[in-house]
């Protein structure tokens, strides 16, 4: 159990709290200690300290704006919206007067469009390139992409299984765990749970917490059987055990994506 609370300005522990409780009831479980990434910035520093050792790193000074009309440039083999590593060609003097501006620079990987191939067990056989991301923002912060990379091999993941709305991450993902001599992970990007208009279930459509359908009078068992339903693991009216659903996991159920709605939401 992992909590990504990187981002200081949107975190609440009460929050922290209030999802354990809700895996609580609907029976599911974790392994040791929760993890939370604010208390293991010194491992991602030690991270950063590597790639720069390998020389990986270079310091962006460019704004949003900046950032934007760069990357809706094209750039060769870049896919579009990609940084097309303005700032790791600038010259001594350029990079003197960004310096003496003192706004203080995003450290980027220097990936250099390189390519990276994974086989996705839903997805097959996919390949991406890797632009030069953001390690550590330029308040300090360190990126998204660099932590869980960290993270993922601290914690002995063998394979990831997440939304396919981050399967593009992957290959900036692979690219880091390589140049940091960590473990290749296998991967598993499952379809999200849509609402009834077809896009990602959200606060818009109505009672999507725990809380909101007890409030409707439904229970956790209610719940957990209407999500088991949705992707074949029960009939809709079982009301099947955190132990029977374990026993009747197939990940082939889920292929091919993408999923439809989730009944009655």
């Amino acid at each position: 159990m992992r909590f990504e609370d990187l981002d200081t300005g949107r975190v609440r522990r009460h929050f922290e709290a209030e999802q354990l409780a809700d895996l609580e009831a609907l029976g599911i479980d974790w392994d040791g200690e929760v993890v939370r990434q604010s208390e293991r910035l010194e491992l991602y520093a030690e991270a950063l300290r590597r790639l720069e050792d390998q020389g990986l790193v270079y310091p962006c000074w460019c704004t949003r704006a900046e950032i934007r009309q760069a990357a809706s440039a094209p750039h060769g083999d870049l896919p579009e919206g990609a940084y097309p590593g303005t700032c790791r060609r600038l010259t001594a003097a350029e990079r003197a007067e960004r310096e003496a501006s003192g706004r203080p620079p995003a450290l980027r990987v220097a990936a250099e469009a390189a390519r990276v191939r994974f086989r996705d067990r839903l997805h097959g056989e996919q390949e991406g390139v890797v632009d030069d991301f953001v390690v550590r923002r330029n308040d300090g912060a360190f990126a998204y992409n660099l932590a869980v990379v960290v993270d993922d091999a601290a914690q002995a993941i063998g394979e990831i299984v997440r939304g396919e709305d981050l399967l593009d991450s992957t290959p900036r993902q692979l690219w880091l765990a390589k140049r940091l001599g960590l473990p290749r992970p296998s991967h598993v990007h499952v379809p999200l749970v849509l609402g009834p208009d077809g896009k990602r279930l959200a606060k818009r459509h109505g009672a999507v917490t725990l809380a909101d359908r007890r409030a409707l009078g439904e229970t956790p068992d209610d719940v957990r059987a209407r999500l088991a339903a949705s992707v074949g693991l029960c009939d809709p009216d079982e009301r099947p055990t955190p132990e029977e659903l374990v026993e009747r996991f197939d990940p082939e159920r889920f292929s091919p994506p993408p999923s439809g709605p989730l009944p009655g939401l």
